[in-house]
């Protein structure tokens, strides 16, 4: 999705790229695809002063935009291969589901709002992104006809990991998630072999609540990172 830049945006994409390969980001395969990805296109106009910026920001719905580490690093934790189907789970606003079809073989992604799920396939679709398939609906029931994926991300936090989502993760796959309360959580890796899921923990995070069957109820949901 790179696009010839001479001014601003690419220089600090740039100064993006080398501030992450300092935090310990050191898949060059993410560092590239994130450096190829203009990440001003995935938010508002009045924005794109901070595009670049290390923190989150605002899109539509009340949803956020992930800061550039958090997104390195999930995607960096997931060991991505070229072969590897990939779910996942909050489209909002394409950025991730950009970063992970530069990577995978094909992505399914499913976001809860009908129209950031709109917006990210017209902007992915003009992009040329022909490997992704998306879906409005529950994320915490996951994408169940498929069967299994090599590799899941979840971009909301819930309050356990939601069963299908583990039911849905191959054998020897991978599966990165914020799981905690409504305001602070912690970042999971799960690792699948055979029936047992080894879990380790990433960082200290803060997202949005993952609302679902499987995850926080409606009334709970809060629009504060």
């Amino acid at each position: 999705m790179d696009e010839e830049v001479s001014g601003s945006p690419q220089r600090d994409r740039r100064k993006m790229i080398r501030y992450l390969a300092t935090q310990g980001i050191t898949d060059k395969s993410v560092l590239d695809a994130m450096l190829r990805i203009p990440r001003h296109l995935f938010i508002a106009n009045a924005l794109w002063d901070q595009a670049y910026a290390d923190h989150p920001l605002p899109i539509e719905q009340n949803q956020t935009i992930s800061q550039p580490y958090i997104v390195a690093l999930m995607t960096q934790a997931l060991q991505i291969q070229k072969s590897d189907r990939v779910l996942e789970i909050g489209t909002g606003s394409g950025y991730q589901t950009a970063i992970l079809a530069e990577l995978a073989g094909r992505v399914y992604t499913i976001e809860r709002f009908p129209q950031l799920s709109q917006q990210a396939c017209k902007l992915l679709g003009a992009a040329s992104y022909t490997n992704i398939d998306y879906r409005v609906g529950d994320g915490t029931l996951g994408w169940p006809e498929e069967i299994s994926f090599e590799k899941i991300i979840v971009t909301a936090a819930a309050p356990e990991v939601p069963a299908p989502l583990l039911t849905q993760l191959a054998d020897g796959g991978r599966m990165v998630l914020p799981v905690g309360g409504r305001q602070l959580q912690m970042l999971l890796l799960i690792q699948r072999e055979n029936q047992e899921f080894i879990r380790e923990e990433l960082c200290a995070c803060s997202f949005l609540p993952l609302i679902g069957k499987e995850g926080w109820r409606e009334e709970l949901h809060s629009t504060t990172m």
